[in-house]
This record gives structure tokens, sequence and C-alpha cells, in this order.
């Protein structure tokens, strides 16, 4: 099993600040988990720097295995997690739930699904929400907005 989240002493990595309009801009950091580093390179040039102009990606974490993304959860904080469904060996629907589970306070998740149809596999796993392949950039971008202004920003 794995321990909890307490090794980050640092509350989530999201900021609230105000940008140059008025409007506040959320910040957030995101891991992403997917055997295929097609896949990987496929969501971030999707979700890109600004997936809203609200929203801000300060950084990426990619991990091409299961036990580093255990290993970085557990030593990091994220402010949200991207996890490939269709990874082999260790699927991302499985991993959700195994994070979900064993990781106190564990960051909101987004699960890549093998096809539309796989909700209820996403909806098994408690991911947060759920993006089906083949990758619709403006899902994707809308799902990581969505979890990001969800997010409670530390002041």
């Amino acid at each position: 099993m794995t321990a909890s989240n307490a090794s980050a002493t640092s509350g989530p990595s999201s900021e609230l600040v105000t940008s140059a309009g008025g409007a506040p801009l959320h910040r957030v950091s995101i891991l992403l988990y997917s055997d295929d580093v097609t896949t990987r390179d496929a969501v971030r040039a999707a979700v890109g720097r600004r997936p809203a102009k609200d929203v801000e990606v300060t950084r990426w974490h990619e991990c091409a295995t299961a036990d580093a993304v255990i290993s970085s959860v557990e030593a990091d904080r994220y402010d949200i997690l991207v996890l490939d469904g269709e990874a082999a060996k260790v699927g991302g629907l499985g991993l959700t739930r195994q994070l979900k589970n064993e990781i106190y306070d564990c960051p909101p998740v987004i699960v890549l699904t093998g096809r539309p149809q796989d909700s209820w596999l996403a909806a098994w796993s408690m991911a947060d929400l759920a993006v089906p392949h083949p990758l619709d950039p403006i899902a994707l971008t809308s799902a990581v907005a969505t979890l990001a202004r969800a997010a409670v920003p530390t002041a």
C-alpha cells in the first residue's frame, strides 16, 4: 500500500492570481501518465500552456510507469492528474482507483478512456472526468479548465 501524501508539506500548487484584465488566473501543475510517448505528446499539445483564458499550466510531469506515478504523487503535489486508461501493464483506470483509495487528498483525475462507452469504467475508477480516445483537444482543454477552476486556491 502507498503512504499518504503527508510528505508534501506545501498545499496544492494551484495559484489564483489576477490577470491584467482583472479576471482570476488559475495556475496548475499536471502529472501525465501514459506508457506511450505519442499519447503524452498529444495530450501536452492539445492542452498547451493556456487551456483557457483563465487557466495556465505552469508545470508538466510525465510518467511512463504506474510506480513512477505513485512515487511522484506521494513525493510532490499536483493539481491535476491525467492518466491513460489504455496504458499497458497498469492502466490508468485501475491506477486512478488505487490512488483515490490510498492517497489522502488525492488530486482530481482525468482518465483517457478507450472509447466513449467506457464512461462507466471511469465512474468505477472514481475519476473526476473522462475524455475518450481519439483525443479531442476541445474536450481535453475543457476538462483541464473545469478541474483547475474547481480547485481551492492557495493565497
